[in-house]
């Protein structure tokens, strides 16, 4: 099956929660409506047969919006193929279910996450800090952390 063919399969089973898609350099990229995130993943694994969670992560377009975009990158260890899913969050709900329920490797993903740029995961059975200290405060990859630490005021140069 073609990349193209997977995506073709997404947009016939979910239709208006596929927001786009794009491929560049022979790696394809589906943008997705948050809300679907679980069900989307769950068809790629139990249909597609994307079972490896490769990694999850986030990134914070400060000044945008929406501010986050939540990647899954996916592996088929059959096909060899790898395709990555996005999720766009807004920073006033920065929240999005989990897909531990998926993967089970999401669990720890999800933590980094969350500790790191502060998104929550829904339904998570165990979200709390996974690399900083229980007691720290703020989230180290935001874009508006204090880059000299959280004592500091929060970098307020220009945003690209």
């Amino acid at each position: 099956m073609s990349l193209q063919a997977v995506v073709d399969k997404l947009k016939a089973k979910f239709g208006d929660t596929v927001l786009g898609e794009r491929e560049f350099r022979g790696e394809m990229t589906v943008t997705v409506k948050k809300e679907e995130i679980v069900p989307v993943c769950a068809f790629l694994k139990d249909e597609l047969g994307f079972n490896f969670l490769t990694d999850v992560c986030s990134v914070d377009y400060l000044g945008q919006s929406p501010r986050f975009m939540m990647v899954y990158q996916l592996y088929n260890i059959g096909t060899h193929m790898p395709f990555r899913i996005k999720a766009p969050v807004e920073e006033a709900d920065a929240s999005v279910d989990t897909v531990s329920g998926v993967w089970a490797a999401a669990n720890w993903l999800e933590r980094e996450c969350w500790d790191l740029m502060g998104i929550t995961f829904n339904n998570h059975p165990d979200l709390r800090r996974i690399l900083l200290p229980a007691d720290w405060e703020g989230h180290p990859l935001r874009k508006d952390y204090p880059v000299q630490g959280p004592d500091r005021e929060p970098y307020q140069g220009r945003v690209r």
